[in-house]
């Protein structure tokens, strides 16, 4: 009888943490449930998304406002079109602004809205036309290489 109970509780440990590894998983890949009560859907052209993708957090001032749902290339405009439905407890004006921010240490890529001062309100298809694409680490070392070799060919 023993060997049976240690072995009931031996297993109840084992669920347990695969349990709590499975929420792990699902907090670290931004899969956790996000109830928002109605959504109302706008738009947003990037010329670079960098890592953003589908299911990626829309905060402004550090509060979850909403989720982008589709990310896709338009062929006239060349830039990414991104779809974000936002909760309609959540107004924000047309003039608002639309970043692409990095947080933490594993990179995690989001959008963050600034609030503008118009009166007029953003409606469901709207597009929030001002926007800054993601810093790309790359480019930025390009470019301070680039100008430290151009500052060492000029003459003094």
């Amino acid at each position: 009888m023993e060997r049976t109970t240690l072995d009931l509780w031996v297993g109840i440990f084992v669920v347990a943490g695969i349990a709590a590894l499975v929420m792990l998983a699902m907090k670290v890949g931004n899969l956790s449930s996000y109830n928002m009560s109605e959504t109302y859907q706008v738009h947003a052209y990037f010329s670079n998304i960098g890592g953003l993708k589908p299911k990626a957090s829309i905060k402004s001032a550090g509060v979850l406002v909403g989720r982008v749902t589709d990310i896709k290339l338009d062929m006239q405009r060349y830039e990414a079109d991104v779809v974000m439905n936002l909760d309609k407890r959540y107004q924000f004006p047309k003039d608002t602004f639309a970043d692409i921010l990095t947080s933490g240490l594993l990179g995690e890529q989001y959008i963050g809205l600034v609030a503008g001062g118009d009166s007029d309100m953003l409606q469901n298809g709207e597009q929030i036309k001002k926007t800054q694409s993601a810093v790309v680490l790359e480019d930025l070392i390009g470019k301070f290489i680039y100008n430290k070799a151009e500052e060492s060919v000029k003459p003094k």
